[in-house]
């Protein structure tokens, strides 16, 4: 059987019609050409954690399937298609480039007492790791994540990591499609190291003209963040709308502290006229008492 070339693999599914709140296809194979056609076309890459994992995908997802209304999809010999599966939720929740937010108490932090930096493509591997260890049920298998490394030496996926001296305290990955940079997976050893790792990647990813972060799964902490949800039609279009960053990201090491908004001044009073000291009032520049 000739081999199905990946973008035309995920050109046959009909991601626009696709379930809302379920996969949008199942099988084909984890090669760095796949995955990065998937997300190309508004799709990224959820494996079983076992067969039992499997099993339930295949009895409580059989009869969409069989009545195509999620894709199977060939892929490598006799693997069981439902050991991965291909997400596209909608909505979908995304972030602007420039618009990640990390409050005022964070911010503060930064320019105050905080002495963290950060780093761009430094520990790829790390990452991958850190974000993997503990999560139930564990998505991101030894096999996706040798898929995102070959990504990651392709020049396709990314992290960003936040270091306190020397030590790295959270981080964040993820894989680049056009203007759209999908979030893969964070984690903290820090409280907001990963909210700091996903500003900085932010305003890396849009220095060289990226213009959307997604976030994939909707959560109270990606709308912490910044992220609102987009119709996937509209994701989709994003997609579609232009060629990626033609520039690589900065991968040099920058302070953290870039990444809080300065502290506004507050105001001048009105009639106030600045070098002007206003005269002591009676009763030795206390205000007056108010009966």
């Amino acid at each position: 059987m000739t081999a199905t070339a990946p973008e035309e693999l995920f050109a046959a599914v009909d991601v626009a019609r696709a379930p809302a709140d379920g996969p949008a296809a199942f099988g084909g194979d984890l090669a760095p050409g796949t995955l990065l056609a998937a997300y190309r076309h508004g799709l990224f890459p959820l494996p079983a954690a076992d067969a039992y994992a499997s099993a339930f995908s295949e009895a409580r997802y059989e009869e969409e399937v069989e009545a195509g209304r999620i894709a199977l999809l060939p892929g490598p010999g006799q693997a069981d298609p439902y050991a991965l599966a291909w997400w596209s939720p909608d909505p979908r929740p995304v972030l602007a480039a420039d618009g990640v937010r990390l409050g005022r108490k964070l911010s503060r932090l930064l320019r105050n007492r905080l002495d963290w930096s950060t780093t761009a493509d430094a520990a790829f591997e790390q990452v991958l790791a850190a974000c993997a260890e503990g999560r139930e049920p564990p998505w991101l298998t030894r096999d996706l994540r040798e898929a995102l490394t070959a990504l990651h030496r392709l020049g396709a996926a990314h992290s960003v990591e936040v270091w306190e001296e020397g030590e790295l305290i959270g981080g964040v990955f993820g894989t680049a499609a056009g203007p759209v940079l999908s979030l893969d997976s964070m984690f903290h050893r820090r409280p907001d190291a990963a909210r700091v790792a996903v500003a900085d990647l932010a305003a890396r990813f849009a220095a060289v003209g990226g213009r959307l972060l997604d976030a994939q799964w909707d959560s109270p902490h990606v709308r912490s963040l910044g992220a609102a949800p987009l119709p996937r039609s509209d994701y989709l279009a994003a997609l579609a709308a232009g060629p990626g960053p033609e520039a690589p990201l900065d991968t040099s090491r920058l302070p953290a502290v870039r990444l809080a908004p300065a502290k506004p001044r507050p105001p001048w009073p009105p009639g106030h006229r600045r070098g002007h000291r206003p005269a002591a009032s009676a009763g030795g520049g206390r205000p007056a008492d108010r009966g």
